[in-house]
């Protein structure tokens, strides 16, 4: 067995290892980067950081929502 292999049971000499640790590197940055762009999209879409609504006006904008849906029915 050669004495350039990484570890127990990965079978990778030093330039294997070093080329799947840098293909992982520059994954993981791809990854992270596309997320930050989908968040800060979502964010721009529907903000879930910011001044909290009121209980009581969460529950009289949902019974608005409901009585202007039987009010209006689409079909």
């Amino acid at each position: 067995m050669s004495d350039n292999n990484m570890g127990p049971g990965t079978y990778l000499t030093d330039a294997e290892a070093k080329e799947f640790h840098k293909l992982f590197v520059v994954s993981m940055a791809f990854f992270t980067f596309v997320a930050i762009i989908a968040h800060f999209l979502v964010w721009s879409w529907r903000p879930w950081l910011g001044e909290a609504m009121p209980m009581t006006s969460a529950i009289e904008a949902a019974q608005t929502a409901e009585t202007t849906a039987v009010a209006s029915p689409n079909a």
